[in-house]
């Protein structure tokens, strides 16, 4: 029995991410790609909905905080959703705020390009967790940190 292409695996934040994650910037509209045709003829810009769910796509960029490489660290997360998803979490900087997903999903891809190939995920979501559980996990890594700093 094979697994088709394009499977998506539910995964659990904690296990995906055991570091947490940082939003930079703000939830936007997933569109397509618009010509320059499109434009000169005023034509609306459509947002794009995912296949599988019928949702609409949003998209948002994360650093995952437990990524060693820099040019891995960084990148774009869609969530799956009819309205527009809120960060429940206040920023730490501007424009910065940690996060937790819930409704995760990976599903493998094959990135780089040439004889520079890797295994890289595409991460999506349906949303953001409630911001009790996102403090708590902050203050529990922040406990983590002063007793190794203690040991």
């Amino acid at each position: 029995m094979a697994i088709e292409r394009g499977f998506r695996f539910g995964i659990n934040f904690d296990d995906a991410f055991p570091r947490g994650l940082v939003m930079v910037g703000d939830v936007a509209p997933d569109n397509e790609f618009q010509s320059r045709e499109d434009r000169a003829a005023n034509r609306p810009v459509r947002q794009r909905v995912d296949e599988a769910t019928g949702k609409r796509q949003w998209k948002a960029t994360v650093t995952d905080l437990g990524e060693e490489k820099a040019k891995r660290a960084s990148f774009e997360i869609t969530f799956l959703a009819d309205v527009q998803p809120v960060p429940t979490t206040s920023e730490v900087l501007p424009g910065m705020r940690p996060i937790e997903l819930e409704g995760l999903t990976a599903e493998p891809r094959v990135g780089g390009q040439g004889e520079f190939k890797y295994q890289t995920y595409v991460f999506r979501a349906t949303g953001f967790k409630a911001a009790a559980s996102a403090g708590k996990s902050a203050r529990s890594s922040a406990a983590s940190d002063d007793t190794s700093k203690a040991a």
